[in-house]
């Protein structure tokens, strides 16, 4: 991994020396827009709707149109002069439990490795953190702007995870969800025993993308002039709402198959006619009771190109 940044986490009196990795990266395959007709690149110019000349790299600045459709210009002097903490600190402000922290606020994540000479503090601050059982709330200057973030331990590796700010979330404001529900007690029984039934501890290992194992077959197979393998439909579900109760104990005869386990007695013919109308998706308890493969999981092509590219994966996005 290539290191993205350098500087130095900041709690009290106590500097930290680090370098900052990205920890994620995305496997999706790189396209190009092509014309269709020879396969030539498409370019993108850069043309001004003023003059009508192409514009320069150099010659590109910052605009902001007003609603009244005044247009400001903002130069690189015009950013340097904003209040920024220095780039080259991660400045701890608070230390707080770690459930307080709402995960829709969390944004990318990067890896967090000592300088040779700051492996103690390190371990001080990792292990601080561990006992507590909280995270650090920091602030840091990244690519030129100011972000909020959480220092968090994984795996003996301190992490920081950008979160967005307040205003960046949107209030959920359904008015369907005011409304009083009726729930039948047998219903609630029925809901909580499928959640049982479907219970387990979360191994992501166990997922895999299909579609993108299906891509990369695509490609490696037009990349090699043979004729991509038919691909299977997968199961339709419906949105349709019918015997709620029925439905839900057809999803639980449907679990604890996929369990190898036998189905209850009560399930009658509406439930095993719901069943019929409205199949489960596949989750995770289905995966594990399956001896059928989806074609997206057979055995890919000989490595091309396509490949390559879904294995290196970089990671595209900076913060």
């Amino acid at each position: 991994m290539r290191a993205i940044w350098k500087g130095a986490v900041s709690f009290g009196l106590v500097n930290v020396p680090v370098r900052l990795f990205s920890a994620t990266q995305e496997h999706d395959i790189r396209f190009h827009q092509v014309h269709r007709e020879d396969g030539g690149r498409i370019r993108q110019r850069r043309v001004c709707s003023v003059c009508g000349e192409e514009v320069a790299w150099d010659q590109l600045a910052k605009g902001y149109e007003a609603e009244d459709g005044r247009l400001v210009v903002l130069t690189d002097e015009d950013f340097e002069q904003l209040p920024l903490s220095t780039g080259r600190e991660i400045d701890v402000i608070e230390f707080v439990p770690t459930g307080q922290v709402d995960p829709i606020l969390f944004g990318k994540s990067y890896y967090l490795e000592p300088d040779a000479r700051a492996a103690k503090p390190y371990a001080l601050l990792r292990e601080a953190l561990e006992t507590t059982d909280r995270v650090a709330v920091v602030k840091v200057a990244l690519r030129q702007r100011e972000s909020l973030a959480v220092l968090r331990v994984r795996d003996r590796v301190i992490m920081m995870q950008t979160l967005l700010w307040p205003d960046e979330v949107r209030a959920a404001d359904f008015p369907i969800l005011e409304e009083d529900v009726e729930l039948r007690p047998q219903e609630l029984r029925m809901a909580a025993s499928l959640v049982d039934s479907m219970a387990t501890d979360f191994e992501p290992d166990e997922f895999e993308d299909d579609y993108q194992q299906a891509l990369i077959q695509l490609v490696d197979a037009k990349l090699e002039g043979a004729e991509p393998a038919p691909v299977e439909a997968g199961e339709e579900t419906t949105t349709e709402v019918v015997d709620l109760l029925s439905a839900l104990q057809a999803s639980v005869d449907r679990a604890k198959a996929a369990r190898g386990e036998k189905p209850s007695d009560s399930s009658g013919g509406a439930a095993k006619k719901t069943a019929s109308k409205t199949p489960a998706k596949k989750t995770a308890a289905t995966k594990a009771g399956s001896t059928s493969k989806s074609p997206a999981k057979k055995a890919p092509a000989k490595k091309t190109a396509a490949t390559k590219t879904a294995k290196k994966a970089p990671a595209r996005k900076s913060a």
